[in-house]
């Protein structure tokens, strides 16, 4: 008999990696219409596993296991309930699921690893569409590829598990009404369909970064899942785009520092206060591998500069040392595509480090950031540091007071109390 925790434990961990695979397989086998019979499969094949291991333990390839039981799964639906499910055969390619001689070999060729990894990506291009909300295009990779309960995601993003169906709905609603099978996008769309999914994935990992609401400043199930997407996007021949090595070497740069980012009672250490030797410098050399990739042709994305702001704190022995210059070149740079409140905010710490915090101040006070960040901890938190900083404690209080009131994160509300006290 198996260690049931150590087994729930493992299960969970290879749902997350392989659900979403097994989901986008049996929708190329069912059909887009019948989405919820392929997750409900993979369901019965998590339950499966989990009753099985606990008694016999786990096996040699817990991941073949979990896909043979999925497989014969839908065999056995092929054969028993296709006309329950009324599933459509009209299109050539499926025409041999139909046949009581050919079904099972065919089946058993949608399982092949190339074409489950072709699967998975059009699964998660299907989950990004452009006609989805960022917030539906992220619960529903999160729901679908992910292996996330509606209760989980509710709880990731700070909302009711009401409104987390409701995206569900929308979604689902919208991908079973699409005729054709989930693909990889032609050449000619791929570029921009891709910034879409990664824009999706840079989205599910910064909440895992800076987690709105969790005990925890951290999230690294969310995190996990960030760089697992965006490592099939740059494996794969079709989707090794600069841009996704950019994105990548931005969340390896990020990574890297997670070891020093909190204390040992799980609270937020500032930057200036991390211990640097703590900081994961094999991740730091894997973004550094995946920066050089990121632009062959001299194609700068949003990324790729993001990317190299969080390279040069990477490369800075002390936070003294920093070279803030070049971060404020690079922040300007962002925000010449546009004006962005959150780049905006960056670039004021960045100011206040070059030419002091009443400059900083002055260059905040010159937007109504309070309209778009208003009810974002971190904007009041850097404004009453700045007011701390010169002098004006009451305005600093109402700050923090502010901030502490907006926070939904346990961590984050101790951190700034510790900051009001030491007003």
């Amino acid at each position: 008999m198996g260690n049931p925790e150590k087994i729930s434990f493992e299960v969970d961990h290879l749902f997350r990696q392989e659900s979403g695979k097994m989901v986008a397989v049996l929708v190329q086998i069912f059909g887009n219409a019948h989405l919820n019979l392929a997750e409900d499969v993979v369901q019965e094949a998590l339950i499966s596993a989990l009753e099985t291991w606990k008694y016999k333990g786990m096996p040699d390839n817990p991941k073949a296991w979990l896909y043979r039981a999925a497989k014969n799964k839908a065999i056995d639906i092929l054969r028993k309930e296709k006309r329950v499910h009324a599933f459509d055969f009209s299109d050539p390619e499926r025409q041999l699921l139909d046949s009581g001689y050919t079904m099972k070999n065919t089946v058993e060729r949608y399982w092949e690893t190339d074409k489950i990894q072709d699967d998975f990506l059009g699964m998660m291009y299907a989950c990004c569409h452009p006609k989805l909300s960022e917030a539906n295009q992220m619960t529903f990779i999160l729901k679908t590829l992910c292996g996330f309960s509606t209760k989980e995601i509710a709880r990731a993003f700070l909302t009711t598990e009401e409104t987390i169906s409701k995206r569900l709905f929308r979604s689902k609603s919208y991908f079973r009404k699409s005729e054709k099978a989930p693909k990889i996008p032609s050449a000619k769309n791929l570029g921009q369909r891709t910034h879409t999914v990664l824009q999706t994935i840079y989205l599910i990992y910064n909440e895992g970064y800076q987690s709105t609401h969790h005990k925890v400043a951290i999230r690294k199930d969310l995190i996990g899942q960030a760089l697992y997407l965006c490592k099939t996007l740059i494996d794969h021949p079709k989707t090794q785009l600069p841009e996704a090595y950019a994105l990548m070497a931005l969340m390896c740069f990020h990574t890297a520092r997670f070891p020093a980012r909190t204390d040992a009672q799980g609270h937020p250490v500032l930057l200036q206060d991390q211990d640097r030797s703590l900081w994961d410098r094999e991740m730091i050399e894997m973004g550094r591998h995946f920066i050089h990739r990121s632009a062959p042709k001299g194609e700068v994305s949003h990324f790729n500069i993001e990317a190299a702001i969080a390279h040069e704190h990477c490369i800075a022995a002390t936070y003294e040392a920093t070279n803030w210059k070049n971060i404020r070149v690079l922040y300007d740079a962002l925000l010449q595509n546009g004006y962005d409140p959150i780049l905006f905010l960056n670039r004021a710490v960045v100011i206040m480090e070059i030419e002091g915090p009443e400059k900083a101040l002055v260059e905040l006070q010159s937007k109504d950031l309070g309209k778009d960040l208003g009810k974002y901890p971190l904007y009041h938190i850097i404004l009453g540091d700045l007011y701390q900083k010169t002098g004006q404690t009451q305005q600093a209080r109402a700050s923090f007071e502010l901030a502490l009131n907006h926070s939904q994160s346990e961590s984050e509300k101790l951190f700034i109390q510790k900051k009001n006290a030491n007003l």
